[in-house]
């Protein structure tokens, strides 16, 4: 018996209070993993919109969040990140379910859920500004930041809990309020986050939670009682929301795709690196924005790196998300599943080397694919440019550094790279010369709340976690205070703005 119970009939969160559709619209979400009916969500319509972006207004306009202490608000997401612990086979159980990931993934992902919310909760008490005593005998300059307002959320269906936790939490301990559209392929685990919230003692209204297809993440956008949009998704998406941002002046955080290259040097140690490339371009089917997709091997080493790789993959459990042995898991949706085999038949058109795999894999229910290689891949290839967003690699070969660099930067994508090497003049010259949010050295996928993830180029806007991540949801505002008086035709001539 799994500790979630189903089908369920879950409720959306408008103003601290379970919430249907105004015109009691649902849908429902079924397991990719067994194509049962996990639960049904409320479809939120334009009035629902409206609803929601107005308790989240007046929570920021006339409520006590914005003007709690630091110390007060760090209480209150710390004990978020207790109640995340106490239910996390619950969440994780939700999570394999309707994402279709494995449930050992799962739960490593709600425990670092846990971990995000305690450290913004740090982040909460250390929102400074800066004062300036050296303007003059008279004057004194202080710039404060203050909460931008209220903030739409809108986020994917792969890392449902972990990515709403990579921005929530750092909003609210600025002190904004918020409204979160999750997929509508996986709601439960940011209902059910909504509701430890209101069990924290966050007050009512300062997060809500709406549920339905694209046109509501459209609809939450465009409202005008939106301070800002932070958006996790594809790129295609990502441009539309920036567009349409640009209209009203939002402001705009973007995390969008990826095709994130490893680079292993002749010198690497291979065993290592050919376990960190099977694991970055397996992880959560391969159904990540920094999934390390894009392998470049250098040429003398290419066919022993190439042997290590195949002969992992043959080893890969791929199967059931809620058996603790599964390494891979469902393919979150038949259209997701559709995507890649469409990429995956490109590749073989365009001259790429099936090594490994390459179809769907044949069960009597849910969506699977096989882990799969290509070789003999060329710079231009679509699967060497785009992001597939399934578990498939797509090797290449170099000849030199310069040349591994430059591949490394050839796609319009700057996410997150990596670098096999025992040359620490190498890995230096890597971390400098390539153009990505997050370079990592003889490792992958290594993250922690501490430091600061996001893209360049068409890998987003802006960055989440860290210190960085505040300054996001913050407004910069300077203060000037004049002691005694003077006339201010005395300072006819200097800059006044």
């Amino acid at each position: 018996m799994t500790a979630v119970q189903r089908p369920a009939e879950r409720q959306m969160i408008i103003g601290g209070r379970d919430s249907e559709a105004a015109d009691g619209a649902r849908f429902v979400r079924e397991s990719p993993g067994d194509g049962e009916i996990v639960a049904s969500y409320p479809q939120a319509a334009a009035a629902d919109v409206d609803r929601a972006v107005s308790a989240a207004r007046d929570a920021f306009d006339s409520g006590p969040w914005p003007h709690m202490s630091g110390a007060d608000r760090g209480v209150v997401l710390h004990r978020v990140g207790q109640l995340i612990r106490r239910d996390a086979t619950l969440l994780a159980e939700l999570e394999a379910l309707e994402s279709g990931k494995p449930i050992a993934q799962a739960l490593g992902e709600v425990e670092g859920t846990a971990d995000l919310w305690e450290y913004a909760a740090t982040v909460a008490r250390h929102t400074y500004g800066d004062a300036h005593n050296a303007l003059g005998a008279n004057v004194l300059g202080i710039v404060v930041n203050e909460p931008v307002g209220v903030v739409a959320m809108i986020t994917p269906w792969n890392f449902p809990v972990l990515i709403i936790s990579q921005k929530l939490p750092f909003a609210l301990a600025v002190g904004c309020t918020a409204v979160v559209k999750p997929s509508d392929l996986t709601c439960g685990t940011t209902i059910h986050l909504g509701a430890l919230l209101r069990e924290a003692g966050l007050p009512d209204g300062a997060v809500n939670v709406i549920t339905g297809d694209g046109s509501v993440g459209a609809a939450l956008c465009r409202h005008p009682g939106v301070d800002m949009i932070s958006f996790t998704g594809s790129t295609a998406v990502g441009r539309v929301i920036a567009r349409d941002a640009g209209e009203d002046l939002k402001r705009v955080e973007l995390e969008l795709g990826g095709k994130n290259p490893q680079i292993i040097c002749a010198d690497a140690d291979l065993d290592r690196a050919a376990d960190a490339v099977v694991y970055g371009s397996l992880f959560n089917q391969g159904e990540c924005c920094n999934a390390g997709s894009r392998l470049l091997v250098e040429e003398g080493v290419s066919h022993a790196v190439l042997e290590r790789i195949a002969e992992q993959m043959d080893r890969v459990v791929v199967g059931d998300p809620l058996d603790p042995a599964t390494q891979v898991g469902a393919i979150a949706s038949e259209a997701q599943l559709r995507k890649i085999e469409a990429l995956v038949e490109d590749g073989r058109a365009a001259g790429a080397s099936t090594l490994v795999g390459g179809s769907r894999l044949q069960t009597e229910q849910g969506c699977f694919f096989q882990p799969t290689v290509f070789s003999s891949v060329e710079p231009d290839m679509k699967i060497a440019r785009e992001e597939i967003f399934g578990p498939v690699l797509s090797v290449l070969t170099f000849k030199s550094l310069d040349e591994a660099i430059r591949l490394a930067n050839s796609t319009l994508y700057g996410l997150s790279a990596g670098i096999w090497t025992q040359d620490l003049d190498k890995a230096l010259r890597a971390a400098k010369d390539i153009r990505a949010g997050t370079i990592w050295v003889n490792s992958w996928l290594d993250g922690f709340p501490e430091l600061p993830f996001g893209g360049f180029g068409a890998s987003g806007v802006g960055r989440e976690l860290g210190r960085q991540a505040v300054a996001a949801f913050t407004e910069t505002k300077t203060i000037q205070i004049h002691s005694g008086w003077r006339s201010p035709w005395s300072t006819v001539g200097r800059w006044d703005g």
